[in-house]
């Protein structure tokens, strides 16, 4: 049987869909192109759940029926038995359309797995040491991200004193790709001797990792007020050919009200390293919202994912043992040369299934 908050909440799917299904119909609306494609689009994604809902409701109706036919058929054994085999096949095909919506809600409910992403890497505790790790995170992250046939450039980075980076921020564009990094989100540890110890000390040092959605056209959405923003610009120290280090094509953004701070400097040109700025600072304006939202939705039942909290540490990378160890699910692996290359679906598979098993539970 489906939960009744969540039959409530089939209701007012449905009557969305109708409403979307009326919207589309009209002739003004061919002419808002934004508008029709976005309504086309939540039509489309609705259209297998609301279908899948009707039958399901259909079946419970049959159920009934057939109940009630049971019970009056008295002493007729012949129509009791006929009934009773009608009954089973009812119940075996609730089972599967109730699976079925289970998975496709849970495909509704994860709409923003199909987007890109903006990944940012901060060297924390550890110093020299932490802003190497960092370095190790991105090539990680890159060659995951190769593997997958999905491309990424660098936005803004400061690199470490012995190499490395302080901050790395990148922007990864491929179907899907929200859907696998988002696990990223938190504290990764490193354990290992570093180059410069005398003594063969394993040392500690951590990064933080934070992995926001690009939302593309949605972060159009937000209105940012120009006499809210602070830029400057600044000479790049990236890629830009003969403009490097002569004009100052790069540039930072500060945001007064939420003291938002972004930077990019992958263009030549400061036009589009300011465009590129304001794209990157809507997404974290609006990662800030939803970040807000969350803590004030937080339940008892923390997930078995982890929150995603950039302070939460979620995994442990120890290069004396060749190990790596994620700690929300508690997976030890080792194989950290392999991971390190970019195979880190080893890590990733077992996580989404994870976190499948934890929303089939919340809607079983």
């Amino acid at each position: 049987m489906i939960k009744t908050n969540l039959i409530h909440f089939f209701y007012k799917l449905e009557k969305k869909f109708y409403c979307l299904s009326i919207l589309l119909s009209k002739y003004e609306i061919s002419y808002k192109q934004d508008k029709y494609i976005k309504y086309a689009q939540d039509y489309s994604r609705l259209a297998k759940l609301v279908s899948l809902w009707k039958l399901y409701q259909n079946l419970e109706i049959e159920l009934s029926y057939n109940n009630k036919l049971y019970n009056d058929s008295d002493n007729d054994l012949e129509l009791r038995s006929l009934i009773t085999e009608e009954i089973k096949l009812i119940k075996s095909n609730l089972f599967k359309f109730h699976f079925q919506i289970q998975q496709t809600l849970i495909t509704y409910s994860n709409k923003e797995d199909k987007n890109g992403i903006f990944l940012e890497i901060r060297a924390g505790t550890g110093g020299s040491e932490a802003a190497l790790f960092a370095g190790d995170l991105f090539r990680m992250y890159s060659k995951y991200a190769e593997k997958h046939n999905c491309n990424f450039e660098i936005i803004s980075f400061n690199s470490g004193e012995y190499g490395g980076f302080k901050e790395l921020i990148l922007r990864i564009e491929g179907y899907g790709i929200y859907g696998k990094f988002k696990f990223e989100s938190g504290t990764h540890r490193v354990q290992r001797i570093p180059d410069t110890e005398s003594m063969g000390r394993i040392h500690t040092s951590a990064c933080t990792v934070v992995v926001m959605p690009n939302l593309h056209k949605k972060v159009h959405n937000i209105k940012i007020n120009t006499k809210e923003l602070r830029i400057d610009t600044y000479r790049s120290s990236g890629a830009g050919g003969q403009h490097v280090n002569t004009t100052d094509s790069a540039v930072r953004i500060t945001h007064l009200p939420t003291k938002i701070v972004v930077e990019c400097q992958s263009e030549r040109s400061q036009h589009s390293n300011k465009a590129k700025a304001i794209e990157l600072l809507k997404a974290k304006i609006k990662q800030k919202k939803k970040d807000e939202v969350k803590i004030k939705q937080t339940t008892l039942r923390k997930s078995l994912i982890g929150s995603g909290d950039r302070s939460e540490r979620i995994r442990t990378y120890n290069f004396a043992q060749g190990r790596v160890t994620d700690h929300r699910i508690k997976l030890t692996i080792y194989d950290l040369n392999n991971i390190l290359s970019g195979n880190l679906d080893e890590i990733i598979i077992p996580l989404i299934n994870q976190l499948k098993s934890e929303q089939l539970m919340d809607i079983s």
